[in-house]
Parts: C-alpha cells; sequence; structure tokens
C-alpha cells in the first residue's frame, strides 16, 4: 500500500474571489475586480502548499456530484495531492465561497454555501493509510470521523496535528488525541470566552498531550511547549487578501515537523509561508519557494 507523509482529513471548497475597494453599506451596489477562482478549505490548502514543497500527501474530504466538486477534485489532483479516498456524494451540492477582499486593508468577507453531502462515516475513513502517514493533519470539520481517526493515528504512532479554526462540536475531545493543536484566535476567545491567548493556551494544555498554540494574523502567535510559552510575532507586509494565511501557517510547521526543526524554527516558517500568502489574491495563489525563506536574525 502506497505510504504518504501528510494524510490530510476535512474541508474542501471552490473559492471565487474577488477585490472590492472599500465595503459598501447595505443596499449599495459596489464594483468589484480581478475575480479568480481557486480551490480552498484549510485542509485542502494545506496539503496542496506541503506538496508544492515536495511532501507526498493524500486527501480525505466530502464533495457532491456537481461540477464544483469535479472542479475541486481536479485542483487538487493537479498540485499532485492523491484525492482517491475523496468521498463524491449523489445528488449532493459541494462547499463553494465568494471571497471579497478589501484592497485598503486586506481585510475580507467570506460568503459560502455549505455542502449538502453527508459527513463521512467512521467505517469510510481509510485508516491503514492514515496510520502508514507521519503526520495526519485535521481541521475537525467531520467531528467522529476526525476523531476517531485521531485515536487510530496516535495510537499508530503517526504524529496527529489539528487546525482549530472555530469551536465546533468535538474540537475540544480531538485536542486530546493531537500532538500539535493550533488554535485560531477565535476558537482561542470562544473556548475561554476572552481575549487571552496564552491563558487559552495554558487551558489547552491540561487536555493536549503535546504542544499547543494560537495563531493572532498581524500580532504573530502563541505557542507553549513542556511548560514553556513562546511568542513569536508575524513577518510585516502590506496584505492584498488573507484568505488561506492560516491554512498556509499549518503547512509551514508541518513542514517544519517533517524536517525534524525545532519550535521557534517552525513558528518562524509557517509565520513567513503565511505573510508570502497575504500578498495575493486567495489561499493557493501566494504559496511561496521554501528556497526564499532567510530566518530572522540570519
Amino acid at each position: 500500500m502506497t505510504t504518504f507523509q501528510v494524510y490530510g482529513l476535512g474541508q474542501c471548497t471552490l473559492d471565487y474571489l474577488g477585490i472590492v475597494d472599500s465595503y459598501p453599506p447595505v443596499d449599495a451596489k459596489c464594483e468589484f475586480r480581478d475575480l479568480t477562482t481557486q480551490g480552498g478549505g484549510p485542509t485542502a490548502t494545506a496539503l496542496v502548499a506541503l506538496r508544492r514543497w515536495g511532501v507526498s500527501c493524500a486527501f480525505c474530504g466530502v464533495v457532491g456530484d456537481d461540477a464544483f466538486g469535479k472542479t475541486i477534485v481536479g485542483s487538487l489532483v493537479a498540485e499532485g495531492v492523491d484525492a482517491s479516498d475523496v468521498l463524491v456524494r449523489s445528488g449532493a451540492v459541494s462547499q463553494f465561497a465568494f471571497i471579497s477582499a478589501e484592497a485598503s486593508t486586506g481585510r475580507r468577507n467570506i460568503f459560502y454555501r455549505k455542502p449538502s453531502g453527508a459527513p463521512p462515516a467512521i467505517q469510510e475513513i481509510p485508516v491503514r493509510r492514515i496510520e502508514g502517514a507521519e503526520v495526519f493533519h485535521t481541521d475537525g470539520l467531520f467531528g467522529e470521523a476526525c476523531l476517531a481517526a485521531a485515536r487510530a493515528a496516535r495510537k499508530a504512532g503517526t504524529v496527529v496535528s489539528a487546525d482549530a479554526g472555530s469551536l465546533r462540536e468535538g474540537m475540544v475531545e480531538l485536542a486530546g488525541e493531537c500532538d500539535h493543536f493550533i488554535a485560531s484566535e477565535v476558537f482561542a476567545r470562544s473556548f475561554i470566552g476572552r481575549d487571552d491567548p496564552e491563558g487559552a493556551c495554558e487551558k489547552l494544555a491540561d487536555i493536549c498531550p503535546g504542544v499547543v498554540g494560537v495563531t493572532l494574523g498581524a500580532k504573530g502567535s502563541v505557542f507553549l511547549e513542556n511548560g514553556k510559552l513562546v511568542r513569536i510575532s508575524a513577518w510585516p507586509v502590506e496584505a492584498l487578501d488573507t484568505t488561506g494565511c492560516g491554512d498556509v501557517f499549518h503547512a509551514g510547521y508541518i513542514y517544519g515537523l517533517l524536517k525534524k526543526w525545532p519550535l521557534e524554527s517552525r513558528i518562524d516558517f509557517a509565520s513567513w509561508a503565511a505573510s508570502r500568502v497575504s500578498l495575493s489574491l486567495g489561499g493557493r495563489a501566494g504559496i511561496p519557494d521554501p528556497s526564499k525563506y532567510n530566518p530572522r536574525g540570519k
């Protein structure tokens, strides 16, 4: 059986993106420009980045048997990601998003349609392929399936990494099965009920047996490893669009894991990769070449 360095289970979508000069008030017309179409989704985009960096990857997610679904799968295959485990639900619609990026600030609004296909059942998860990977990465979208896959992976000695973008059902339980649990600022705030990323790390460390972290966008990130807090600033850029920055941050972190870099190096590379993505429209167009990375202070 073919094994992969990274196996991902989670969300995949098709993104339509455009730029507006500024967000309009209600009932106003607003011209957008530079319309582009890209594949998206936290886990799917992370795998695309890793594949471009020479890492072998496989992905499992859910699409419908519609045109969007074919495009989503095609975008992964074109990048060299093994998408043979993607579940195509008959008569279902795939996830779709329209994203408007504000040119003056880099902020974006996301308008999305959820997929209508049933989430993966536990028996549909390719456990043997997950167990054979070096790293299992998930965004926790499919609660029961992701938790079952994470448990199987850890039992087999596969490193488990999670992208906790929002506090959805099953995410706290998932943290207990992770070696690396990295949450967004939104997740951290919802988790402890206040803006305190360090406090969120400490509380997560009571659940997660490994490294925990909180990404803070332009404010950098905070991590906790073996009781030691590490805070690293973001790479300063004039952002055009922040879509996909978090996804590629996770890819950068996993890349560092595979390279056996220390925590600070993993975070710095991840921060650099995320900052480069923000210079282009969409989450995949700006994925950088790792050879262009020069660690800060060197």
